[in-house]
């Protein structure tokens, strides 16, 4: 809160969800992980082949949080709403 009274801008909670890049040597190695990155809940996982044939395989979860709190130095939410961001945030953080 003490940091917030301070700011002039604009202030954002941001929670950035878990990624995990693995290179694969096999296409059918990647399709594996992705199947069982779906299975286990990773949605927004996918898999990438670059130009040389790199493959890479990405686990994405779905847990983001992207909330503004103040806009130009002016704080938009109250403290109490700020304390239950946290706790979401926190709990995402836990499910990740």
């Amino acid at each position: 809160m003490t940091a917030l009274e301070k700011a002039t801008g604009d202030v954002v909670l941001k929670f950035e969800p878990f990624v995990l890049h693995v290179l694969c040597q096999e296409l059918q190695d990647a399709q594996l992980l992705h199947s069982v990155a779906v299975d286990s809940g990773f949605r927004n996982s996918g898999i990438t082949v670059g130009r040389g044939g790199k493959i890479m395989m990405a686990v994405r979860s779905t847990h983001c949080l992207e909330v503004p709190l103040s806009h130009k130095g002016k704080l938009m939410v109250s403290e109490e709403y700020i304390e239950f961001l946290i706790h979401v945030a926190n709990r995402k953080m836990e499910e990740n």
